[in-house]
């Protein structure tokens, strides 16, 4: 045991000292939410260029329905205007609007023509607006007086509270989104670790084959002990690396409820005269930032309708069962084979397991009672990333621990299979393995 240790030990000090390691834990939560939230701030910027859009109204029934913005200017022509003509046309628009009959009658009476290939929001800016104007005159042509204030006034925007009803008898504010997107959260880490760090053990293990230093070690540890350090020291800077990223997290959260609430919370007056105050300041309308403030404590709310205790232990749980399983059987690749290329024809199935997973997850969001939910949390390959997404939503007592079991009986049996392999494959050069072959490998006797 205490090889093991020096193993270890080793291992784990050699890896979070590294620079890598460091700059990575850093910059990692950074570059995260960097590609989360830059795609749609750059997609919410306004463009300089405004893109002209010629409607060519052949019928004259429908002039002066599309009203210029920042990003799109029309311009409205009567007559006949052939693709030829249109490709001649020295200053081309960005599109062509062609309407050729009457559109209550005739639905497919108008077309769009331009050079390039329009994007999707241009398309239903223009097919939105003219069919909402085409609604408006349908209801007018039913005579019934102020039928378009009748039917304004009938349209009711519902903003409905989800209350989940404790155990114990409390009622607790929640919403699905949230628990959804924390699901989704936790999920999508599970799977990126396992993906990273399972690869790490491959490409460690395969690394001291390849350069004969195994050949050495194994002169003075079992390999069975190397291949369990190797795992469990990879799987440590895993953990050290989420512990970070929690105690970042939960350091966000706390700084949020001291600004958020005080003595036991922040009432809606005190809100409003906080907002007022920064907002004479400021120059900022206090109305927009109470909205602003009263979400962000709604938010706040929310998150403590989850038992982020119970999801922090068992993604922790579930995430050391599910890095044993995998990286058992990266090891094993990783023992077999002699170079990067070899390892195809052992990784494809195991990532089309994991892909399985994920997606699997992402539909278990939507139900997360069903049967693909059910039975995928309690498969040792796929529970790791499909009960993460159920857990915020409500799992049942019975069914962690029994996940649990599985998830820890199949990784323990996995792990004493791969030592079976590892023993033969970290001293076989030369000779691409099969399949049938590392099976003869785990039938040997020491």
């Amino acid at each position: 045991m205490s090889k093991i240790s020096l193993i270890i030990e080793r291992e784990y000090l050699t890896r979070v000292q590294k620079k890598s390691f460091i700059l990575m834990t850093i910059l990692s939560p950074i570059v995260m939410v960097a590609l989360i939230f830059a795609p749609i701030w750059l997609a919410q910027l306004s463009s300089d260029e405004v893109r002209q859009i010629a409607i060519i109204d052949q019928t004259g029934l429908y002039k002066n329905i599309y009203e210029n913005s920042e990003e799109y200017q029309f311009t409205y022509t009567q007559g006949i205007l052939n693709p030829a003509e249109m490709r001649a046309e020295a200053s081309q628009p960005y599109a062509y609007v062609i309407i050729k009959d009457n559109l209550l009658n005739n639905p497919k009476g108008m077309t769009i023509y331009s050079q390039k290939q329009i994007t999707n929001s241009c398309e239903s800016m223009i097919t939105s607006q003219m069919e909402e104007f085409l609604k408006n005159e349908k209801l007018l042509s039913y005579n019934i007086p102020n039928i378009k204030q009748i039917i304004d006034d009938s349209d009711i925007n519902l903003h409905v509270d989800t209350i989940r009803l404790e155990e114990d008898g409390a009622e607790t504010q929640t919403s699905s989104e949230m628990v959804m997107v924390i699901g989704m959260a936790m999920t999508l880490i599970i799977y990126m670790f396992l993906m990273l760090y399972g690869g790490q053990v491959m490409s460690s293990v395969m690394q001291e084959k390849t350069n004969r230093i195994v050949e050495v070690m194994v002169s003075s540890v079992k390999p069975f002990e190397l291949m369990i350090g190797k795992i469990t020291s990879i799987g440590l800077v895993g953990l050290t690396q989420l512990g970070i990223w929690i105690l970042f997290i939960i350091g966000i959260f706390l700084s949020a409820g001291a600004i958020f609430s005080f003595s036991g919370g922040m009432d809606t007056a005190n809100i409003e005269n906080m907002t007022a105050v920064a907002g004479s300041m400021n120059g900022v309308d206090a109305a927009q930032l109470t909205g602003k403030m009263g979400a962000m404590q709604e938010i706040q709310n929310m998150l403590g309708s989850i038992n982020l205790t119970q999801l922090l232990i068992c993604f922790v749980l579930f995430f050391i069962g599910g890095y044993i399983l995998y990286a058992s059987l990266f090891a094993a690749i990783g023992s077999a084979v002699d170079n990067e290329s070899d390892t195809q024809q052992f990784m494809v199935p195991i990532t089309f397991i994991i892909i399985f997973a994920l997606y699997a997850g992402i539909f278990s969001a939507e139900n997360p009672d069903g049967p693909l939910a059910m039975w995928c949390s309690m498969i040792p390959f796929t529970s790791p990333i499909v009960m993460m997404v159920r857990i915020p939503f409500g799992v049942s007592t019975w069914e962690l621990i029994v996940s649990m079991i599985i998830l820890y009986g199949s990784a323990i049996g996995l792990a004493w299979v791969a030592g079976r392999i590892y023993r033969v494959g970290i001293l076989m050069y030369g000779k691409k393995p099969s399949y049938k072959e590392m099976i003869k490998w785990i039938r040997y006797k020491a």
